[in-house]
């Protein structure tokens, strides 16, 4: 399960205290069975609104291919007409 982004806490969360604010004050509750039922409502609201805000993409990182090699192997190069002087067998 992937964990929350920060957004969706913030909205959860935002969600549940204006919920919970807004009904409270529109039902002039004052008795303990009316607040929890309140609650529990607000939380369940606060947790829709989490799970439906977008999740992020995952990006997608271009993955570059190494150039080609052209070149074939080094040939090694015999120097011509150096004036090293080589030993024969006598």
């Amino acid at each position: 399960m992937p964990r929350p982004t920060a957004a969706q806490i913030a909205y959860g969360s935002i969600t549940v205290i204006f919920s919970t604010l807004a009904m409270l004050l529109l039902s002039q509750t004052t008795s303990t069975v009316g607040t929890a039922i309140i609650a529990v409502s607000a939380l369940a609201l606060g947790l829709l609104v989490a799970m439906t805000v977008p999740q992020p993409k995952p990006r997608v990182v271009a993955f570059r291919k190494p150039a080609a090699r052209t070149a074939e192997e080094p040939v090694p190069v015999v120097a011509t007409g150096s004036k090293t002087k080589t030993r024969t067998a006598a």
